[in-house]
């Protein structure tokens, strides 16, 4: 009800202008606006019907004045009929008549009438839905009829408001599936014929695809699909194609894959050679949205070469825009059996923080082997991981299962699994089996009493004739896009092999096979390992060559070497400015697509983006650094990360608060002696560029009660409970209140260690209690509750150590000292049942406090002192 409300203020805030010429003769002409004042400000605007001089009944007051002949008078009526219904609500009868009247009223020939009345229409239905039982009806009968007719209205305006009101009666859930499917969806099917109007076939187009997110799918394939199908082939208006292309991701999504393979795919191709290229942009927007409702298969052979065509567009713009997509698009191949990870969904508010405000990933990513011990938060059942030594899988203790060096020869079944899960047979179409081909060929050659024909999938080297051969076979096949990509690549290995044979022997190989590690040395081999369709994979060591090939099998490559292309000056020039900020922005959910094993592809175009002269770029790269982290596991991330991620920590502020934000998750992913070394670079958050940034000093209090845990008891002593302390003395409230549960969270956690704890409590004592500015010792009351509260320390420690301390500051001079204190002992320390005892050594000098409190002097001191612990009190922090 709150937005209904508020609603109604802003109506009568812009109405009391019109009330006084309710009384007014409606003979009369019409009174300008200079000539009302403030002191109408108070006017109820269902003043008309009140009693006065005609001895007519309040409903016969409501009928003469809407159906006046002055149109302030009825524009009036129809801005008031909310506060009309709430007179007549108790009455039925007269609740009837009042709807009647509305009905009447809809029919008004004045537009701007049937404009306000129209703009009541959302607010009236939620006033009956929470009042009326019978609401469905009423509104059924009633409302739903004048928002349908107002869709076909000759008023602009008033067609306009009609369309809002159906869509915030549509978010709202008060438009019943009936009045949906029977009313709404029969006028909308009614005003996009071919023949209709071109405004009204316009506007129902728009109205439409934003009606098609709030239905069910049974309702939009069975009503609407068809209509859309045509409605996207619309040679006349390319308004309509327009609209339908800016929406064709929300159809999709709607209708599943099957109808979008089925009667969208089709159209969604046209839309995309449109020539018009607001269209062809339209489509780009969407491309990743559509894409997810695709099968694999469609999306590696269609998909990925429509996208193609839009990048290379003539259009700046719709370039712009398929890059801008490019990384979403990209995503979208990402299978956890080649990835190892998983997206997990929680509804969890502390996994919420970790979401990141410029450049994260929405959704949390998690190990596979962190999975396999929480499967009930798994949005599927995990798949098996693929094994050897493809990439490092992190534990949750750190440690990894896998080395990037050989460990020894798989078992059978290990390699079955390796060649059930291989990456490239799973995402690419199955190229044509020529095996007996090549066996009927090698026959021949035998029977002609020459040599046999090479196989590529042999342990021997291969040869340029080998290689020709390959290709003569697979010549025949070029209608797959898939095999046209392998002979480009087998074309460039072939000439590789030419220029070797020119100062080598030719039967000599080309390289050798490293076979027993499984990892190319070269691109010809990797390129003959794809096509033969082996598990061969390149390791995700740190120590691997930098010349590793940018080459994969997880995705077109064509998409990959365009996206690489995006950190290209050139790129900047000729599409758009800040094609680098949205390279880094999808670059860990490409990351996380390609999987570990293939970072070597995206290594350069990372360091790259890490040092652009934009710091745009490079905060998106810093708020997003701790996914990175999570997606390549801890080796790499501490070969490739960490220099990166050392760099952000000495950058700007815009970029430093990056990592900042989420510098707990990137630390806890490092080894101990790594993480030990930011111990000496925390203080450095405490200096910023701005003294006024407080929000910075306030992130780094978050994040510090978070990394306690991180580190050992004298670590914490010696480096945290000093920033901590500082912390406590900002200039900032807000920044102090938080510091005051870090200093909490650093007692508990010196605690375990005896002789840290007590030095770590004398120092509080002299810090605050003896301050002698009046806030020092004000904060000293704020630790001690949050102490008590968070069980910081045994009880009996805290009434040794602390309690005298707080007790003292009991008669404080300053009132503000006092309210927290009071504060402190009603609402938190006397809770405790260690307290609560009768028999408690404290319990006498406990009442005594708290008596001398609630007889204080100040108004706000008596009133904690008397509060009830159980009572939801305001917050004091505007105290501090």
């Amino acid at each position: 009800m709150e937005h209904v409300l508020y609603n109604q203020c802003c109506i009568l805030n812009h109405l009391t202008q019109y009330e006084s010429l309710l009384h007014s003769d409606l003979s009369a002409p019409t009174v300008g606006f200079d000539d009302y004042g403030s002191e109408c400000d108070g006017i109820r605007i269902t003043a008309f019907l009140d009693a006065g001089q005609d001895n007519l009944t309040p409903l016969g007051r409501l009928e003469k004045y809407a159906f006046s002949e002055n149109v302030f008078n009825r524009q009036i009526v129809a801005r008031g009929l909310l506060d009309v219904l709430r007179e007549f609500s108790d009455n039925e009868n007269d609740f009837i008549s009042v709807m009647e009247t509305v009905a009447r009223m809809s029919e008004d020939g004045e537009p701007t009438v049937r404009a306000e009345l129209m703009e009541q229409v959302p607010n009236i239905a939620m006033f009956l839905h929470e009042n009326r039982p019978n609401f469905p009806e009423a509104f059924s009968r009633y409302l739903v009829p004048i928002v349908v007719r107002y869709l076909t209205d000759p008023n602009n305006q008033v067609r306009k408001t009609s369309q809002a009101a159906l869509l915030v009666l549509l978010e709202q859930g008060l438009m019943s599936k009936a009045d949906m499917e029977g009313k709404v969806c029969p006028v909308l099917l009614e005003l996009t014929e071919p023949s209709s109007d071109d405004d009204y076939k316009i506007e129902a187009v728009a109205i439409m695809c934003k009606l098609v997110t709030m239905l069910t799918k049974d309702t939009v394939e069975h009503l609407l699909l068809l209509r859309f199908c045509e409605l996207c082939s619309d040679v006349r208006l390319f308004q309509v194609r327009k609209v339908c292309a800016a929406n064709f991701g929300e159809v999709c999504s709607i209708v599943g894959q099957e109808a979008t393979e089925k009667l969208l795919m089709p159209k969604f191709f046209d839309l995309c050679s449109d020539s018009l290229w607001g269209i062809r942009k339209a489509c780009a927007e969407c491309f990743m949205v559509v894409s997810n409702c695709t099968s694999p298969e469609v999306r590696r052979t269609k998909l990925s070469p429509l996208f193609i065509n839009l990048i290379s567009d003539q259009s700046r713009w719709v370039r712009q825009a398929a890059f801008q997509s490019l990384g979403r698009f990209i995503s979208t191949f990402a299978n956890p059996s080649i990835t190892g990870l998983h997206f997990l969904t929680t509804s969890n508010s502390s996994n919420s923080r970790n979401a990141s405000i410029d450049g994260s990933p929405d959704s949390l990513i998690q190990p596979r082997s962190e999975q396999l011990q929480s499967t009930s938060i798994l949005t599927g059942p995990p798949s098996h991981p693929p094994e050897g030594n493809s990439f490092t899988q992190p534990q949750e203790d750190g440690t990894s299962l896998g080395h990037p060096e050989h460990s020894g020869p798989l078992s059978h079944q290990q390699k079955d699994e390796c060649t059930m899960f291989n990456s490239f047979n799973f995402w690419r179409a199955p190229l044509p089996d020529i095996t007996q081909e090549l066996e009927l060929l090698r026959e021949e050659k035998r029977d002609e009493g020459k040599e046999d024909v090479p196989s590529l999938n042999s342990q021997g080297p291969a040869t340029s004739s080998q290689i020709q051969k390959v290709l003569d076979c697979l010549q025949p096949h070029l209608d797959d896009p898939d095999v046209q990509a392998q002979v480009k690549v087998l074309s460039a290995a072939l000439k590789a092999a030419q220029l070797e044979s020119q100062t080598e022997d030719a039967d000599e190989s080309v390289s050798e096979s490293n076979g027993s590690t499984g990892s190319p040395t070269s691109d010809e081999l990797s390129a003959m390992s794809e096509l033969s369709l082996t598990d061969t994979q390149i390791s995700d060591s740190p120590s691997s060559s930098p010349e590793k090939s940018k080459v994969q099998n997880v995705i077109p490559q064509q998409l990959l070497d365009q996206y690489l292309s995006m950190t290209d000056p050139a790129r900047a020039q000729t599409v758009d400015t800040e094609i680098a900020k949205h390279c880094a922005f999808s670059l860990p959910g490409v990351a996380l697509t390609l999987g570990r094993q293939n970072w070597h592809c995206l290594k350069d175009t990372y360091e790259t983006l890490a040092t652009d002269v934009q710091w745009k770029v490079r905060r998106t790269l810093a708020f997003s650094i701790h996914e990175l982290a999570v997606i390549l596991g801890d080796q790499l991330t501490a070969a490739d990360l960490v220099p990166i991620f050392n760099g952000f920590l000495k950058d700007l502020d815009e970029v430093r608060i990056g990592v900042l934000r989420h510098l707990y998750d990137f630390l806890k992913l490092l080894h101990a002696d790594k993480r030990r070394e930011y111990l000496y670079q925390l203080q450095e958050f405490m200096v910023t560029d701005n003294s006024r940034n407080w929000r910075f000093r306030y992130e780094l209090a978050e994040q510090l009660i978070l990394i306690i845990e991180l580190y050992s008891h004298n670590d914490v002593y010696d480096y945290l409970r000093q920033i901590a302390l500082n912390l406590c003395s900002d200039k900032v409230s807000e920044v102090r209140w938080i510091s005051y549960k870090l200093v909490s969270h650093v007692k508990l956690y010196a605690c375990e260690a005896h002789d840290l704890g007590l030095n770590f409590i004398n120092e509080l004592i002299m810090s605050f209690c003896h301050c002698p500015k009046w806030v020092g010792r004000q904060a000293f009351a704020f630790i001690c509750q949050a102490i008590v509260e968070e069980d910081c320390m045994p009880m009996d420690q805290f009434a040794h150590h602390l309690l005298p301390s707080l007790l003292s500051l009991s008669s404080d001079p300053v009132p503000n000292v006092r309210v927290l204190v009071a504060k402190a002992l009603r609402q938190s320390v006397l809770e405790k049942p260690y307290f609560k005892d009768p028999g408690s050594a404290y319990s006498d000098e406990l009442e005594e406090a708290l008596s001398e409190l609630r007889m204080d002097k100040d108004r706000d001191v008596q009133f904690f002192a008397t509060l009830d612990p159980n009572r939801n009190v305001m917050d004091t922090a505007a105290l501090i």
